[in-house]
């Protein structure tokens, strides 16, 4: 399948620190696509790089046919529109109830004024995230793992193309970690949304991801699908899955 985001030797420091030193991976169209490594490798970094939150220092980056780091800021967001984000802790504006947290894309962003048009699209995604009804609900009134599903949802208001994830399950338990997942896998298989994330739940970026990506020192080491992953022989990467499979079984 065709590569939605194609990335070339990226590179990115902030100071002295070289987060990105030489990135190039290309994202299949309609995938489920996981970036792992340890813990300071960049992970974040490279995903807010491609989302124009940060700028790159070189390398390239393309939206389909469209190289982004050659357009204007404007063109960029323009461009970008076609991306969406979830925050790691879902990011809902506390001061906003869901359904006005929900609306405020489409308010903001695309400057729809039409309320029964608004209404109806929130009502439509809280149905599909399975949590109809909490419109008038408060973020602090929410579950942990209902702020996430609701933070997807927002996520989802502007139809993306492609829908970053940060982080999906960190602070869940086992039980709402699945349901996430499984919203995750929903996202991809149901809506034809490309889906990218980044993780530290080995187990989970296994069982739902078509391809796993290694970010380690600032470098792709490997790209491929998870049962290849497995099989690699590199240091790093059988180092990573021993110790992380084996924390799962304590």
């Amino acid at each position: 399948m065709a590569a939605i985001i194609r990335i070339r030797n990226l590179v990115k420091a902030f100071g002295e620190n070289r987060v990105l030193r030489d990135v190039s991976l290309e994202i299949p169209e309609k995938s489920l696509y996981a970036i792992i490594g340890q813990s300071g490798t960049g992970k974040s970094v490279l995903l807010k790089t491609v989302l124009g939150m940060f700028e790159a220092d070189s390398g390239r980056i393309w939206f389909k046919d469209t190289e982004l780091t050659a357009l204007s800021p404007r063109e960029k967001n323009r461009i970008r529109r076609n991306f969406g984000y979830s925050f790691q802790n879902a990011a809902l504006f506390d001061s906003m109830t869901v359904g006005e947290n929900l609306s405020f894309p489409l308010q903001e962003v695309l400057a729809i004024k039409d309320r029964g048009q608004i209404n109806k699209k929130v009502a439509e995604l809280l149905a599909w995230i399975e949590l109809p009804g909490i419109e008038c609900k408060w973020p602090d009134e929410l579950s942990g793992g209902m702020r996430k599903r609701v933070g997807v949802a927002r996520a989802l208001m502007m139809n993306p193309q492609v829908l970053f994830f940060d982080e999906p399950t960190t602070g869940l338990d086992p039980v709402l970690s699945e349901t996430i997942n499984n919203l995750v896998t929903r996202v991809n298989r149901e809506l034809g949304i490309t889906c990218v994330m980044i993780t530290h739940d080995i187990p989970s970026a296994f069982r739902i991801a078509d391809r796993i990506a290694f970010l380690d020192q600032g470098y792709i080491i490997f790209d491929g699908k998870p049962e290849e992953l497995v099989r690699s022989d590199h240091p790093m990467i059988k180092d990573f899955l021993r110790i992380s499979f084996n924390e799962l079984r304590i």
